[in-house]
């Protein structure tokens, strides 16, 4: 039996496998209230047997909205939608987390504008690609922040969530404090990287002390930006051996920013093994360095490459999300014997979908089956 299938236990929460469903933004909240639609999608992959599932971010202040119809943890009123989502989910067997976020400069700017409020950041540095400038943030606005994820992080424990996660990669608001390129600033909150870290270590002792030593706080974290004057490996294993002397419960290794493009390893259309598991390398160095389970992502589509992850010693589980869009159910299937590899091919038409008003959905799958209702009318 593959590794993929032990239990493995996250503080005091026990997985019955290891895989993860990678938190990924759906497009089906409702003003930032978690709608059926997406009850129903996290109770298919807890049926699927997912080991962990992580939705989508949520955004910890209105003024950190990231996407239209994403999920909002920022107010009480969130929660009691969330405890029916919570409950589905445990009641099909499965565990499920809260991926928590701030979106600093990547905020939808109509959101901004609608209430005359500036978008935030570490420093007033012009970004390219959004092409626009955040307001560098007062110290007063950062701790704001900070007991902002501390609040969110406490609704997230009241909404019947078995864990947190913070998001620090991709270019939100924590990656870009971590970010020398996007992190200018001059008082505590900038400079090296003890300082430029700063803001994520306030957030994760408040979250801490809010959610107590219990219950599980997690966090996605860049290997490395993969953009020039970014964060490199190098400042993010100081912040990992940080973390984990503070309590993190678990590591997701990812990487890159949007501005990254073909300078990251992330891909689309992956058809070979060797194209799979693109941060492999990257989280390897920062396994043999930290103790706390590492979970990774990036472009797993076979049960071979996962059984090569746990055989190197990679990771302690494995995070997955275009495969569980077309599949909810792919971890079972493997389980049960069928281990062929995901149907995703990784088209990336998924993310187009979600801005639909229908949200998320796999464009390939709908396709197959529009053509297999076709042929059965003929």
């Amino acid at each position: 039996m593959t590794a993929l299938f032990e239990e493995i236990k996250i503080n005091r929460m026990t997985l019955k496998n290891r895989s993860v469903r990678s938190a990924t933004w759906t497009g089906m909240a409702e003003h930032g209230h978690c709608s059926t639609r997406l009850i129903e999608l996290m109770e298919a992959l807890a049926r699927g047997e997912v080991g962990l599932i992580i939705t989508g971010f949520a955004y910890v202040m209105p003024n950190g909205q990231a996407l239209q119809r994403q999920l909002g943890i920022h107010d009480d009123a969130m929660i009691p939608n969330l405890l029916q989502l919570t409950e589905r989910v445990h009641a099909a067997n499965g565990k499920i987390a809260m991926q928590i976020v701030h979106a600093g400069v990547q905020t939808v700017v109509r959101q901004r504008q609608k209430r005359g409020t500036p978008i935030w950041g570490p420093s007033a540095v012009y970004d390219k690609f959004f092409r626009r400038t955040p307001k560098a943030m007062t110290q007063r606005e950062i701790k704001e922040t900070v007991q902002a994820f501390a609040r969110a992080a406490d609704r997230v424990k009241r909404a019947g969530f078995d864990a947190v996660q913070l998001h620090a990669a991709h270019g939100y608001l924590v990656s870009q404090f971590l970010s020398p390129l996007k992190n200018r600033r001059t008082d505590k909150y900038g400079g090296p990287i003890e300082n430029r870290a700063r803001f994520l270590f306030e957030i994760y002792r408040a979250v801490r002390k809010n959610v107590g030593k219990d219950f599980p706080v997690l966090i996605k974290l860049n290997a490395k930006d993969f953009v020039r004057g970014g964060l490199n490996q190098r400042d993010t294993l100081f912040v990992t051996k940080r973390l984990e002397e503070m309590g993190i419960d678990a590591i997701e290794i990812s990487g890159g920013v949007p501005a990254a493009g073909d300078l990251g390893p992330a891909r689309a259309k992956i058809h070979k093994v060797k194209e799979e598991a693109y941060f492999l390398p990257l989280a390897k160095k920062i396994k043999k360095q930290v103790s706390v389970p590492i979970i990774l992502v990036g472009g797993i589509r076979s049960l071979k490459t996962v059984n090569h992850i746990f055989k190197t010693g990679a990771a302690d589980l494995v995070s997955m999300s275009r495969p569980l869009i077309r599949e909810p159910g792919l971890i079972k299937r493997w389980k049960e014997g069928d281990r062929k590899k995901a149907k995703c091919i990784s088209c990336n038409q998924c993310f187009g979908a979600a801005r639909s008003p229908e949200g998320v959905y796999c464009v390939m799958e709908r396709q197959v089956k529009i053509r297999k209702k076709k042929q059965a009318t003929r």
